[in-house]
């Protein structure tokens, strides 16, 4: 008698994409000297959608201008409009380049911009310096 292999079919399962209605949300724009990350939450700071420079397939030093910035902005808030989202609030962190273009491109794609807060983190002295070398 042959080797016969029952084929089993796997259940693949996926989510199905739930499209809530969302008027009001916010946006976290992290800027740094690398790279670009754009995340649009809800009020209480669940994901709608986010993106970064180096999802859109750019690398090295392109991934970090206000073209990759305003890009990715482009590119989370298509599905943020699709939950139907109109008027944000704008958290900007980092010193990077994108923080300016990123924020216009928000205005420019129609979302009513309310608040812009800057939540970069200050440095406070930290911590001690190791002692003295003695030689």
């Amino acid at each position: 008698m042959a080797n016969v292999k029952s084929a089993k079919k796997k259940a693949v399962k996926t989510r199905k994409r739930v499209s809530r209605n969302i008027d009001k949300g916010q946006v976290h724009i992290t800027t740094s000297f690398n790279n670009n990350i754009i995340v649009f939450t809800d009020m209480e700071g669940n994901v709608i959608s986010s993106c970064s420079s180096g999802k859109l397939g750019l690398k090295g030093s392109k991934k970090s201008t206000p073209f990759a910035a305003q890009t990715c902005v482009e590119e989370a808030a298509k599905v943020a409009l699709d939950n139907g989202m109109k008027s944000v609030e704008v958290y900007v962190k980092g010193p990077g380049n994108g923080r300016e273009s990123a924020i216009r491109c928000l205005s420019t794609l129609g979302f009513n911009v309310t608040l812009i807060k800057d939540v970069s983190p200050i440095a406070h002295n930290g911590c001690r310096p190791p002692k003295r070398r003695r030689v």
